[in-house]
């Protein structure tokens, strides 16, 4: 059985960071091994972990329409489309990433998309921690993409606009009936914590019901390590924002 955590959020707020970060933890505790799912179609998770994508689910979803021409009449469209996702499957040391891409070319995606969850479903069945980095907002999640998820976690930063997101997405859940047994809410980059920024997330906290409020510091070292193109997975145990991380993971895991 998958324990599953979904991050998402407000655009550029440092979700594949905290994502990657989560990942690194699970690693650090030996809950391995992790399937890291990018269902960003900027796919920017490979190079925060350190590896490199080079075949995605959007391109093997049109593949299978070549395929299919070619192939023997034997094989299915989705077991097709099971080969074409073990060809996107990056496999690394305690973790394992398929991206999802961007859509590409024309029509109804109806059958392929139902195919596809359903390959999904099965390759994150084979694992025992699932970590899915989402595009803003939830439209993946309201694809069912995964029918459930343990920790659904909302990422913003601290000001204002951002917090007034973080409701906005939890209604939308709401709206969307997406399933999650805990709602985590993580403050991201938060510049020392003023009275107003602790009554602001308090209102937050209490609006949402959430299980979990963790913020996090703004970090230079973080932020040197993006610039760079360095993995966070090599990023020092002792570094403040990884310690809340640890802390947080321990708490769900």
């Amino acid at each position: 059985m998958s324990y599953i955590m979904a991050v998402t959020g407000k655009g550029g707020v440092g979700k594949t960071t905290f994502g990657s970060l989560v990942i690194k933890n699970l690693i650090d505790l030996n809950k391995t091994p992790v399937l890291a799912l990018d269902a960003d179609p900027n796919s920017c998770l490979d190079s925060a972990l350190g590896v490199k994508i080079i075949n995605t689910v959007g391109r093997a979803r049109e593949d299978i329409k070549t395929k299919q021409e070619n192939a023997s009449p034997n094989i299915s469209t989705k077991e097709l489309l099971q080969i074409k996702l073990n060809e996107s499957l990056i496999e690394s040391n305690g973790f394992d990433l398929i991206a999802m891409g961007r859509p590409e070319g024309e029509g109804c995606y109806c059958y392929a998309n139902n195919i596809l969850k359903s390959v999904i479903g099965e390759l994150s069945g084979q694992y025992p921690y699932v970590v899915l980095d989402n595009e803003a907002g939830l439209e993946n999640l309201s694809r069912r993409i995964v029918q459930k998820v343990d920790v659904l976690t909302l990422v913003s930063d601290g000001s204002n606009a951002g917090l007034e997101t973080l409701k906005r997405l939890y209604e939308l859940a709401l709206e969307m009936k997406i399933k999650y047994n805990k709602l985590a809410l993580i403050i991201n980059r938060a510049r020392g914590e003023s009275m107003t920024l602790k009554i602001k997330i308090e209102e937050v906290e209490s609006f949402t019901k959430a299980d979990f409020v963790i913020t996090l510091p703004d970090d230079t070292e973080i932020a040197e390590f993006a610039e760079s193109g360095r993995s966070l997975l090599e990023l020092p145990v002792n570094n403040p924002v990884n310690i809340k991380i640890n802390q947080f993971i321990k708490q769900i895991y």
